[in-house]
């Protein structure tokens, strides 16, 4: 039996009308999250460095089409053994084929159709935020996930501007829930199918697919110990064939193998030595536990407070610490790769363990306890709001970088 507090399970599930309100608060916070991403609220109206590359990409797609696409790789390579900055490589292939889609299907030109993307992306995460949570941990539970996920600071920002972080996030969340329903649901041929799809698509989205892979890696090890469910041959299978296909898929874009190797390893290097990601990309391990306190704080700290209250029978929660832990332990390693950004796929399970964190809490209220998380939730929300306006709004920042975040809430002036 799940030990987190039946409020969290299955609030308004007892009778009728709390169904019925239960309906109802959701459709109202999806509504207020739906227009919180659409509505242009950035304070950056600017064309940012990578938004003009993926647009360029589009173009390039939109004027030659699809078959062009070994081509655009094979002038990567050219131009990045040339120049000593790094260009974002052709190989994020999804976000850029999406955007192509988009404009084929709207007429939109490249950036209003990237834009479009970022914004579907970042809605369609925030829904499946609250389907994971349901699935999860119950309706009431995923109820305060869902609310907290409408007002997350990073996401709107996601939503905002032609950045592929947010689309990433998606498919890094989507990967993590499945393997989940996998381990819960043994050789059912429809997660199995779903969940190889999802690794594909992770891998042609972004190299980041690694640093999911990696926790994916580690929830397989940990199942030995903490059983989250069955491990089975054909799900170690598709675990391997998924991103082997997404891979096979990537060299067939490059138009050949040795293409694709020279365009991550010309990524890899040349990152290293770029001026900006220097300036801005390293520092020590705990620096995104700092990042993540800056931009939504009081979560984060419930977050925190979920883990050292945690009970071992939660294992919905361990699920998810596993996964955050084991990608945060490869992503605080890249040496000049650090960026808040890549933290969108931590968005939905910090949350989960938040709102967990005031279900305990809430017990010492008693009869008010579900009056006590309602109030709790909607003051958390407001303030993710309030942060969202500091940083993104009035100090218009577009990469949330640690030296502009600190002088957005006035530490360094």
């Amino acid at each position: 039996m799940d030990p987190t507090p039946q409020i969290c399970h299955s609030a308004a599930t007892s009778s009728t009308p709390n169904k019925h309100r239960l309906v109802v608060a959701f459709v109202l916070i999806a509504l207020v999250g739906v227009a919180l991403r659409i509505y242009p609220s950035a304070g950056f109206n600017g064309i940012g460095y990578d938004e003009a590359l993926y647009r360029g990409y589009v173009n390039d797609l939109i004027a030659s089409g699809l078959g062009n696409y070994p081509e655009m790789a094979e002038h990567y390579v050219a131009v990045q053994s040339v120049v000593v900055k790094a260009n974002l490589p052709p190989t994020r292939f999804s976000y850029i084929f999406s955007a192509y889609l988009w404009h084929l299907g709207t007429g939109a030109e490249a950036l209003g159709a990237l834009h479009a993307v970022s914004c579907l992306f970042s809605i369609l995460l925030f829904f499946l935020a609250g389907i994971v949570a349901w699935r999860l941990g119950g309706s009431g539970l995923a109820l305060g996930v869902f609310a907290l996920m409408s007002c997350a600071p990073t996401q709107i920002h996601m939503s905002q501007h032609a950045l592929i972080d947010g689309f990433f996030a998606f498919w890094a969340t989507l990967s993590f829930w499945l393997l989940w329903e996998n381990l819960r649901r043994p050789n059912d041929l429809r997660w199995l199918v779903a969940y190889t799809a999802s690794l594909t698509l992770l891998v042609v989205t972004k190299e980041n697919a690694m640093f999911v892979y990696t926790g994916l890696l580690a929830l397989f090890l940990a199942n030995r110990w903490l059983h989250f469910g069955q491990t089975t041959r054909v799900l170690l299978g598709v675990t391997v064939v998924g991103p082997l296909a997404g891979i096979a898929i990537l060299v067939a874009l490059c138009g050949g193998v040795d293409t694709f190797y020279y365009t991550y390893r010309l990524l890899v290097s040349q990152a290293s030595v770029l001026p900006y990601a220097i300036a801005t990309g390293d520092g020590p391990w705990y620096r995104y536990l700092l990042e993540l306190l800056l931009v939504s704080p009081l979560v984060f700290l419930l977050a925190w407070g979920a883990v050292f209250r945690l009970k071992p029978g939660n294992k919905p929660a361990l699920f998810l610490i596993v996964f955050v832990s084991a990608t945060y332990l490869i992503m605080c390693n890249v040496r000049y790769g650090m960026n808040l950004r890549y933290t969108n796929m931590w968005d939905m399970p910090l949350r989960y363990l938040a709102v967990l964190c005031l279900c305990d809490l809430s017990q010492s209220f008693r009869r008010y306890h579900a009056a006590a998380i309602i109030l709790a939730v909607i003051l958390l929300g407001a303030f993710d709001l309030r942060q969202y306006h500091i940083f993104f709004v009035k100090y218009g920042l577009y990469e949330p970088v640690p030296a502009g975040m600190l002088r957005a809430v006035q530490i360094l002036k």
